[in-house]
């Protein structure tokens, strides 16, 4: 049985940069999944806002890690390779009450430290982003904010945890954690491994999991969110994010101009569910709202739905639980519980917090070895045509375009399976493969037989998300 000095449980965002500053010191990690891939759960699929820090109280660590967060995100997206847009973000009201929400935020974005926030007339909203719907009372403008890729920021995190020494087991359902001296034996589906330290970042299950060692005074109650994902030749699609603050009492609406040019819309609010399917109403109010805030924009062009899953943790007494809450109920053990909005603009900060708290407890030292940087895959779509000749010329499978829509051809297609693509999702997640108009019509099948082919395995074994979904068993694919 193996040991190591610290296992995290849990491959979302969480847990890929826990394991990744973790290894800013000399210690051994172990990264524990139950999933066939990282990026499977509630962290991929989300609005994808780095958001700038003006919706917390002042004073609490969740607003000053926000707006650290964002200063640090350029930065952190160099390392990793992954593409980031400081594209600003608008927040509408339309009225009094909704006004009001914004003096309010204003002002704790002020105390906050938030640079450059301003809080505009509707006129210079309008002329700011001319795609909104006339008659804007006033609007909140934040032009820090910006927007990355969820699953690229994710698996870059992961990728530089292994290249930095760490290590993972996927497929590893954690079953039971046996408390013994001077540490704990994890037993999962995969097999046991002991360690001195535990640090739980299992998302929605962190409660669950928290409790196979310790009691939990927190409870994790998820609600869902509806989406729609729109052409990037959409029209009336605004440049920057934008947030209608409803009038009265309810949820507004987002719509993200995302890194990859499509526009996301939503969320719908629904409670108390932990399926990923989407809901008819909840597309409707979002189909509705958009409708409402951007006359022009082309809801018809729309080419995909999906639906979010959010932690909400609760105490005992069913109150909500609005901070960041890490449970720490044993010296060498870390539960991040319930890890909700702005989670995703936290996560490294988040990752670091934890690490350093285990690498204190373990009393390891700082580790000048480690490297920051990640390389990401060489994206043929991003060259020049000269350099994509050169790139053909050195390998040619650079030549073959396995994804029309988005461009993507076979050679990066056989790098994201050596990086750890084992299903169709895990090629979506790792290079946009199936994300364009045609939602993978023409290159599923092209995709299903080289994950075949590269992973040993029979057309009918491949999976578009693991389980049972099987590719010729159905369509069940996520986002």
């Amino acid at each position: 049985m193996r040991h190591f000095d610290v296992c995290v449980i849990g491959g979302g965002l969480l847990g890929c940069f826990a394991a990744r500053n973790l290894r800013r010191w000399h210690c051994s990690v172990l990264l524990v999944e139950a999933r066939e891939d990282v990026c499977t759960g509630i962290s991929r699929a989300n609005s994808a806002i780095v958001y700038p820090g003006y919706d917390h109280k002042p004073g609490t660590v969740k607003a000053e890690m926000t707006v650290w967060s964002n200063a640090a995100f350029s930065r952190l997206c160099e390392e990793l390779d992954v593409p980031f847009s400081r594209c600003g973000s608008l927040m509408l009201s339309y009225g009094p009450n909704a006004d009001a929400v914004l003096r309010r935020k204003y002002a704790h974005g002020l105390e906050n430290g938030v640079p450059d926030l301003r809080l505009i007339s509707g006129r210079e909203a309008c002329q700011l982003e001319p795609a909104v719907a006339p008659g804007v009372s006033s609007a909140l403008f934040a032009p820090s904010a910006g927007t990355v890729n969820t699953w690229e920021l994710c698996i870059a995190a992961y990728e530089n945890a292994l290249q930095n020494g760490a290590e993972s087991v996927l497929s590893a359902e954690v079953q039971n954690i046996v408390p013994l001296s001077g540490g704990y034996r994890l037993e999962t589906s995969a097999g046991s491994y002991t360690c001195s330290a535990v640090i739980n970042c299992a998302g929605i299950c962190a409660h669950s999991i928290q409790a196979l060692a310790f009691p939990c005074p927190v409870t994790v109650v998820p609600n869902a969110g509806d989406y729609l994902v729109l052409d990037p030749n959409a029209s009336g699609v605004p440049s920057h994010i934008i947030q209608a603050e409803p009038e009265d009492a309810g949820k507004g609406l987002t719509a993200v101009p995302t890194v990859e040019g499509s526009l996301l819309l939503g969320p719908s609010e629904r409670d108390n569910t932990t399926d990923y399917a989407t809901a008819a109403e909840g597309l409707d109010f979002v189909r509705r709202y958009a409708s409402r805030v951007f006359p022009q924009l082309s809801i018809g062009d729309t080419i995909r739905s999906f639906a979010a899953l959010r932690p909400n943790p609760q105490r005992p007494d069913g109150s909500s639980i609005r901070s960041f809450v890490i449970e720490q109920p044993a010296p060498n053990f870390w539960s991040l519980i319930g890890v909700k909005t702005p989670g995703m603009t936290c996560a490294d900060a988040l990752g670091a917090h934890v690490a350093a708290q285990a690498a204190s407890f373990l009393q390891a030292e700082a580790n000048a070895a480690f490297s920051p940087r990640r390389a990401g895959i060489t994206r043929a779509k991003l060259l020049s045509p000269a350099q994509r000749r050169r790139l053909v010329e050195q390998d040619p499978d650079y030549g073959e375009v396995l994804c029309r829509c988005e461009d993507i051809t076979r050679a990066e297609v056989l790098e994201a399976v050596r990086r750890g693509a084992v299903t169709l999702d895990g090629l979506k997640h790792r290079l946009g493969t199936g994300m364009g108009a045609c939602q993978g019509a023409r290159c599923r099948q092209k995709l299903t037989a080289l994950l075949a082919r590269e992973l040993d395995l029979t057309e009918e074994q491949v999976t578009c998300s693991g389980g049972d979904s099987a590719v010729y068993g159905g369509f069940h694919g996520t986002l």
